[in-house]
């Protein structure tokens, strides 16, 4: 599993969550995309106003206790999106993750949408999944946060894979080095609807080609 983790709200990762698995369905893989950040759930949401009749892989308001108990079986028709608890109060995240880890096949790029920052919320993702990746903005504060996140995120033993810079026309060469790791993809800006826009969509495609390949050979199936 990936965490996919940023410094604050608003920096990107839910759209990244969403845009990667989306582009990693469309490589023929098994995508799952999870809303990890349970106080303020909205992966779900996302994927049903942006689906624009596409498939949708098994998102029929299965939530991460109902995958973890029961679980399912993606198919390559889209990602499965798979919402947080209706009662999140309720749920203790940490056997919930490793049980859901156990439900998804080993071969399926599992992504993990986490709370923003470094919060003791964010570390219960952190903690379940493998490996990390980083979304920010390229604001200096945006940055400074992300610094922190990654920090977190290997005290956690889930060392960031690398960065995507959201947001923006180019990646000065100092934000690899701050971040300790590469930067995996460039997503430019699209407002209002980043993820119905073909530039968009197309540096996803590239993330999910590059990931695909430097993470993911040995382990998912994927063109």
């Amino acid at each position: 599993m990936i965490a996919v983790a940023g410094g604050k709200g608003g920096s990107g990762k839910t759209t990244t969550t969403l845009g990667l698995a989306r582009a990693l369905s469309r490589r023929g893989a098994l995508a799952v995309a999870v809303d990890a950040d349970w106080d303020l759930p909205n992966l779900a949401r996302l994927a049903s106003e942006t689906s624009d009749g596409a498939a949708t892989g098994g998102n029929d308001g299965r939530t991460v206790v109902d995958a973890a108990r029961d679980g399912f079986s993606p198919d390559r028709s889209g990602p499965a999106v798979i919402a947080a608890p209706d009662d999140a109060e309720t749920v203790d995240p940490a056997p919930t993750f490793e049980a859901l880890r156990n439900a998804v096949p080993d071969d399926a790029p599992t992504l993990l949408d986490c709370p923003a920052g470094a919060s003791p919320d964010a570390a219960a993702p952190l903690r379940a999944a493998d490996r990390s990746l980083l979304v920010t903005p390229l604001r200096r504060s945006a940055l400074r946060d992300a610094v922190k996140t990654a920090a977190v995120a290997r005290r956690l033993d889930c060392p960031p894979l690398g960065v995507v810079a959201v947001r923006a026309s180019s990646v000065p060469e100092p934000v690899a080095d701050l971040l300790g790791c590469p930067v995996l993809g460039r997503i430019p800006s699209a407002a209002p609807a980043p993820l119905s826009d073909p530039s968009v969509e197309s540096a996803y495609d590239d993330l999910a080609r590059r990931l695909a390949r430097e993470h993911g050979a040995e382990r998912w199936r994927v063109a």
